[in-house]
């Protein structure tokens, strides 16, 4: 085991490509045990981690200052690195494509700066085939290095869950394979440096990389199932929430709730899936039509809001409507791919103008992504609707005197309206006071 041996004994680096949600964490945490280097191709970022800040908000600000991880934007410091890890996003096209472009990209400055007996492990969310199809012969034309016997590569797909401080990179299972078995061995010891958890070794990189395809789409299938039956009973005027309180009490109910699906993951990962597969003559079905429900969950949602404010007799383009929530979950500034932004766009056709708080999100991203601009919680009166579309902890905490105080105060109870996306209210205590109340 030459390089764990020499990272080890801090006579190589290790080098993470990519510092975002992902990235970040892998490198300052590689970065407590050996020498480490911290790519990122944006020089802004970069420059912020310098600082001390942490955008993402995965490590914290405290962590970036302590850490000894070596900041750069410089591709030509990759050449000091033997073991590099690739940790970009994996984005689609607006047909719902894979957009390998970020892979692509950080191959090529990987491959121009390759050294000679390295090995390379791809973190980044693709289809089977991917890294050994198309990165590889990457490597080798950059590179002028030949795979096998100048560099190695594998593959270790990413599990950390943004914004979730319980199940973190040292708790979870790492997955690692390898394109020549002999080395797979040594990939696992690398990244049991830091994953206390242990390693489970794939027998090839297709496998790897479809267990990450996979796992995403069966949660993304799941959820789909629950937000059919959130369509199906709000016809029928029952209440979601209750059906699933209930069910809840057997021992093998699963837990899985009906939402907006987006993110990087999730409303993401199965349309690889479903690329590849096309590509090789085979129509998905249950993914896709699962992928359908939530792709549309959004516009159902804002459509149960305008029907709800011709109902108390409001002209929705004249309504004051007060979204709280824009990332895609909870505790992340993350907005990517977030589907609130399905509910803003759906109300703009109406001339609907929302009015958007998050605390979470960075502002600067919402109005570059989606043309949106926050406000602060503390800004917010005369609503006429108010719609939680995200489960942030300062959403929870809010008192039925502080939701109240949000709406316009002439309103009668009955002419307010609530819509609870994350069922996070005491819908009773709303209830009872003759609110219009309505939760997924």
């Amino acid at each position: 085991m030459e390089i764990y041996n020499k990272l080890i004994k801090k006579e190589a680096k290790l080098a993470v490509i990519g510092l975002g949600y992902v990235g970040m964490p892998i490198a300052i945490s590689f970065a407590k045990q050996i020498d480490t280097i911290g790519y990122d191709y944006n020089p802004k970022k970069v420059e912020l981690y310098k600082e001390g800040v942490d955008p993402t908000k995965e490590v914290g600000d405290d962590a970036i200052k302590e850490t000894d991880l070596e900041f750069t934007n410089d591709p030509a410091k990759l050449k000091e690195a033997c073991f590099l890890i690739v940790s970009v996003p994996t984005p689609i096209n607006h047909d719902k494509t894979p957009d390998l472009t970020p892979v692509t990209s950080a191959t090529r400055t990987i491959g121009q700066n390759l050294s000679k007996g390295s090995i390379v492990v791809y973190e980044s969310t693709v289809y089977p085939g991917v890294t050994e199809d198309v990165c590889i012969p990457i490597l080798e034309e950059e590179s002028g290095l030949t795979h096998g016997v100048d560099f190695v590569v594998g593959y270790s797909p990413e599990r950390i869950n943004p914004g979730d401080k319980v199940h973190t990179l040292e708790t979870i299972t790492k997955i690692v394979s390898s394109s020549i078995p002999e080395y797979l061995d040594e990939i696992g010891k690398v990244y049991e440096i830091v994953v206390k958890a242990g390693v489970h070794k794939a027998p090839s990189i297709k496998v790897a990389e479809a267990a990450k395809v996979v796992e995403n789409s069966q949660r993304d299938i799941n959820i789909a199932f629950m937000n059919e039956l959130a369509l199906a009973f709000d016809r029928m005027g029952i209440d979601s929430k209750d059906v699933i309180d209930a069910m809840n009490t057997k021992w093998n109910a699963l837990g899985f709730t009906p939402g907006l699906v987006g993110g990087h993951c999730i409303g993401v990962d199965p349309y690889y899936f479903v690329y590849q597969a096309e590509n090789l003559g085979y129509h998905s079905q249950i993914i896709s039509n699962g992928r359908q429900i939530n792709d549309g969950m959004g516009e159902f949602i804002a459509d149960k809001l305008i029907k709800e404010l011709i109902r108390t007799g409001k002209t929705p383009i004249d309504s004051n409507v007060v979204i709280l929530g824009l990332t895609f979950k909870e505790h992340t500034p993350d907005t990517r791919n977030s589907k609130v932004n399905d509910i803003i766009k759906r109300l703009r056709e109406y001339d609907i103008k929302p009015t958007i708080v998050d605390p979470w999100a960075s502002a600067e991203d919402a109005q570059a992504e989606y043309g949106v601009s926050l406000t602060d919680l503390a800004d917010v009166k005369d609503a006429d609707a108010i719609l939680l579309a995200v489960g942030h902890d300062e959403f929870k905490a809010l008192s039925f005197e502080e939701i109240t105080a949000l709406f316009n105060q002439d309103l009668a109870n009955d002419k307010r309206i609530i819509l609870d996306v994350k069922s996070i209210l005491n819908k009773k205590a709303f209830t009872d006071a003759g609110y219009s109340f309505w939760r997924l």
